[in-house]
């Protein structure tokens, strides 16, 4: 399967995203969290670091709830700059 190459703002999007779930996830270990969500640390990694800038609805939920953030604020933080 070949994937069509990101935007410049959906790469931004997903950085900006990363950023929200590191702050979030605070002084919690990046393992405990994953675990919490049910998924992989390495996804969350990837997750955080941009490198998965857009990751599956489910594990967005996912992390949402382990954090105990709302889909409503997560939604409102990565809006595009533009589109602000």
């Amino acid at each position: 399967m070949v994937r069509t190459p990101l935007t410049p703002e959906e790469r931004e999007r997903g950085e900006r995203f990363g950023r929200l779930l590191r702050d979030a996830r605070g002084d919690r270990s990046m393992v405990d969290v994953a675990a919490q969500a049910g998924i992989s640390a390495e996804t969350l990694r990837k997750i955080e670091t941009g490198r998965a800038p857009t990751p599956a609805f489910f594990t967005v939920a996912a992390l949402a709830a382990a954090l105990g953030l709302s889909m409503d604020e997560l939604a409102a933080d990565c809006v595009p700059v533009s589109a602000a």
